[in-house]
C-alpha cells in the first residue's frame, strides 16, 4: 500500500508526482459472515487478523511499525513498545495468496521485500527477505506479485518481473519500450496494473520524460490501457478513449474489475504541461465490457459535474458497483493531493453520496488512499486510517449503503498509511 504522506515527501523530494495496491485475500469469501462489531469475517474457520502499517508520531526518516488486531471496530493499539518494525523509512504494501509484502522503496537502489504470514497463534511471522529492483507499480497477478520499473527520464524501456507470491522469488521478467508503446514522441508512464480475467491490463500516461517538466504532457486528452499477455508479458495491443484523460494517477491504481469481469477505470482528469492544468476533460468513470477490449462508447459517468464540480482521487471498491472515493476541490485539480472529503459512488446506476459522519476537512492531516485501504467486497464495506491535527489516529468504518462512516479502532502514537488482513486457524 502506498503512503500518501511519504508519497508526498517524495514527490517534492523528486520533483514530480507519487502515491497495494489493491488488496486481494483468495482464500476466503471474507464477506460471508460477520464477526466483532460490523467487521465482515468468514465463517469458514479460519480467524482474520487485521494489519495496520503506522509510522510513530513526532519523528522523521522513521519506519512503520505493523500493528494487528482482531478488530477495526473498537479498542487501541499502539506504536510505542509493540509492533513489527520495518527496516527502510519508505514502504510500501500488497496482500496475496495470504501473504503481506512489504516493499521497501529504495529510492533508485534495489530495497528488500519482506514477507510474512500469520502463524496458529495469530501472530505475524516473516517467511522470507530478499532484494528486488526498486519499483512504481505493484499487483496481484494469477500466482504472482507483478511489479514495474518505469523510468521517468533516459531509459526507454520499462521493466516487469513476475514474484511468485508461494516462494518469493523472481520468478521471470520482461522489458517493454516505452517510447516506442506511446508512440507519439514521448513515453508510456504506467500508472498500476490489474488483472483482467488472464490478461494485465496496465493503464499509462503519456509523459514528456523530459527535465524540469519529466510528467508534463502534450497528450492531455487521452486514456490508454497497454494489454499484457501473461505470463510473456508481451504487449498485445493498446485501449484508447478520449473522452478523459489517463486513468489512474502516478502511484495510483485507475482500474477494478467487478463481479461481473467488467472493468471500470476511474480518471482525474489531472493532466498538465509545464506545471499548469491542461487536460479539458472531467473527472469521470469510463467502462471496458467483460470480454471486450474496448472501451464501452455508451458508458460514461461523469462524476465531476455529479459532484458539483470535485475531483476524485483514488477509489476503493466495496462489491456491488459501490466504491468508496477521496474527492478534491475544483482549485485543488491539477495538483497531486489526496482530498479529505469522501464520497460513494455506484457506477451501475450513475448515483452520487457524500459520506456523513466524518471529521472536518480541516480537521484532517491525512487519510489512507484506496490502495491503502481494505474492504471485504461485501458490497457495503471500508475501512480507511484517519489522522486527526489533534495527532490522534483512527480506523474509520464507510457503510456505502448508507453514507455514514463510523468511528473505530485507535493508533495510538501513529499515523496509519494503511491497512491490510490475512487469515489463519
Amino acid at each position: 500500500m502506498f503512503h500518501s504522506n511519504k508519497t508526498l515527501f517524495m514527490a517534492l523530494a523528486l520533483g514530480l508526482s507519487l502515491t497495494a495496491c489493491q488488496k486481494e485475500t483468495t482464500q476466503v469469501d471474507p464477506g460471508a459472515g460477520t464477526g466483532t462489531g460490523t467487521t465482515p469475517v468468514p465463517n469458514d474457520g479460519t480467524k482474520v487478523k487485521y494489519i495496520i502499517s503506522a509510522t510513530p508520531v513526532g519523528s522523521q526518516g522513521v519506519a512503520d511499525y505493523l500493528l494487528t488486531a482482531d478488530t477495526l471496530t473498537k479498542g487501541t493499539v499502539s506504536t510505542r513498545g509493540t509492533g513489527i518494525e520495518q527496516d527502510g523509512t519508505y514502504r510500501y504494501y500488497v496482500t496475496h495468496k495470504n501473504r503481506f509484502f512489504s516493499l521497501l522503496y529504495g529510492q533508485g537502489n534495489p530495497g528488500a521485500v519482506t514477507t510474512y504470514t500469520v502463524n496458529s497463534a495469530g501472530k505475524l511471522e516473516k517467511v522470507s527477505d530478499f532484494q528486488a529492483e526498486t519499483v512504481q507499480v505493484f499487483a496481484p497477478m494469477k500466482d504472482d506479485i507483478v511489479t514495474v520499473k518505469v523510468p521517468r527520464t533516459g531509459n526507454e524501456s520499462a521493466s516487469f518481473y513476475r514474484i511468485d507470491a508461494a516462494s518469493s522469488k523472481v520468478a521471470g521478467e520482461a522489458q517493454v519500450n516505452i517510447v516506442k508503446l506511446a508512440g507519439n514522441g514521448e513515453r508510456a508512464h504506467f500508472t498500476w496494473a490489474t488483472q483482467v480475467g488472464d490478461k494485465l491490463y496496465a493503464p499509462y500516461m503519456s509523459i514528456k520524460g523530459v527535465a524540469p517538466d519529466a510528467f508534463g504532457t502534450n497528450n492531455p486528452d487521452s486514456a490508454w490501457v497497454a494489454v499484457l499477455s501473461y505470463p510473456s508479458l508481451a504487449v498485445e495491443k493498446v485501449i484508447r478513449d478520449n473522452r478523459t484523460s489517463f486513468i489512474g494517477r502516478y502511484f495510483t491504481n485507475g482500474l477494478t474489475v467487478d463481479e461481473q469481469g467488467d472493468v471500470y477505470a476511474f480518471s482525474s482528469g489531472v493532466a498538465t504541461n509545464s506545471g499548469k492544468l491542461t487536460s479539458t476533460k472531467p473527472s469521470a468513470v469510463t467502462r471496458i465490457k467483460a470480454g471486450t477490449t474496448e472501451f464501452d462508447k455508451s458508458y460514461l459517468f461523469n462524476v465531476e459535474q455529479a459532484s458539483g464540480g470535485y475531483n476524485l482521487n483514488t477509489h476503493l471498491y466495496v462489491g456491488k458497483g459501490n466504491y468508496i472515493l477521496t474527492m478534491s476541490s475544483a482549485a485543488e485539480k491539477g495538483a497531486y493531493v489526496t482530498g479529505k472529503k469522501l464520497a460513494i459512488v455506484n457506477v451501475y446506476n450513475q448515483t452520487f453520496k457524500w459520506v456523513e459522519g466524518m471529521p472536518a476537512v480541516a480537521e484532517i492531516t491525512q487519510i489512507t488512499t484506496g490502495q491503502n485501504s481494505y474492504s471485504p467486497k461485501d458490497g457495503k464495506t471500508g475501512l480507511m486510517g484517519l489522522t486527526l491535527t489533534d495527532g490522534t489516529s483512527y480506523i474509520y468504518q464507510i457503510d456505502a449503503s448508507t453514507a455514514q462512516a463510523t468511528r473505530g479502532i485507535k493508533v495510538d502514537g501513529g499515523t496509519i498509511t494503511a491497512v491490510n488482513w490475512l487469515t489463519y486457524k
